[in-house]
């Protein structure tokens, strides 16, 4: 049981990560992304490739997987971010689907459908990382990196010149800022914190595919972007956990055929995002810091 629970942990803040960083486009940019799942998967692949031909040691992995995920999140943006945030919504789908399709065929890199397997264990200062506590001290430290990462540039002036754009862009253009060049930078360093996730992902599981990089987690993302709370730092964590813990306390409930839980699973993730849309539009932390500032305000 504590072997499951702390592999349940390691993904949780695998998926945390993920959704923090997608809620700095979306709470704190107000861009939102279906391809945020493209940039795990980019980040993981790249570190698979540098682990097997390069370098085992995780700072290398990492900063190439930052970096070449950085590069392919500015392509996307520099020709989106000049038009209106719905062109942002339909590039990055396409881009998504394009991804899918590369990562799928392109086989001497990615190993096609069949993936990559025997990843080497990856090396911090020389020593491997093998158990799965390692892995969970490994994931938790990415996890408050990238939380203080954002957490800096939230309350920087870059973060309230973005929020200043996503409140209003012809405010923002009046006042002389660059809109542009803010809104894809924003995209640059969530798609390459994002990267970081997948670093983990890959030597935790000596294994990745093409499924763990679909459609389907971009949507999953987003979903626990809006049930933990846009625009808040913590928010996301609590999203993630909650729809990472959700499946599998329904694995639990007796009588309830193994072969159906993704279907119910599909079902309550709706029904949860219609309630919070109803009585808690902030979302979870959202709603909850809404009613302390208006507390204060009183």
């Amino acid at each position: 049981m504590f072997a499951y629970l702390l592999n349940l942990s390691v993904l949780i803040c695998v998926n945390a990560i993920l959704a923090m960083t997608l809620n700095f486009l979306m709470g704190y940019a107000g861009i939102f992304s279906l391809a945020h799942a493209v940039f795990f998967g980019v980040g993981a692949y790249t570190a698979a490739f540098v682990s097997m031909h390069i370098s085992d040691s995780l700072f290398v992995c990492t900063a190439a997987a930052m970096i070449l995920s950085a590069g392919l999140s500015l392509a996307l943006a520099l020709p989106a971010l000049r038009v209106r945030g719905e062109y942002f919504v339909a590039a990055s789908l396409g881009l998504q689907m394009l991804a899918v399709t590369v990562f799928s065929e392109w086989r001497s890199v990615t190993g096609g459908l069949g993936g990559i397997t025997n990843i080497p264990a990856v090396k911090v200062f020389g020593v491997a990382i093998e158990t799965a506590n390692g892995f969970f001290a490994l994931a938790l430290g990415f996890l408050v990196a990238v939380g203080l990462v954002l957490t800096v540039l939230v309350r920087s002036s870059f973060g309230r010149n973005l929020q200043a754009i996503r409140d209003s862009e012809s405010a923002a253009l009046a006042l002389g800022k660059n809109v542009a060049a803010i809104k894809t930078l924003s995209v640059v360093v969530a798609a390459a914190l994002a990267a970081t996730a997948g670093v983990v992902y890959t030597f935790y599981l000596s294994f990745i595919n093409v499924e763990g990089f679909t459609l389907d987690l971009s949507v999953l993302l987003m979903a626990m972007v809006i049930i933990g709370g846009t625009g808040s730092l913590f928010g996301p964590v609590v999203g993630a956990a909650l729809l990472m813990l959700l499946p599998a306390a329904l694995s639990f409930v007796p009588g309830l055929p193994q072969a159906e839980v993704g279907l119910v699973q599909q079902a309550v993730y709706g029904l949860v995002m219609v309630l919070l849309m109803i009585y808690r539009p902030g979302g979870i932390v959202g709603a909850g810091k809404r009613r302390l500032s208006t507390k204060g305000a009183q």
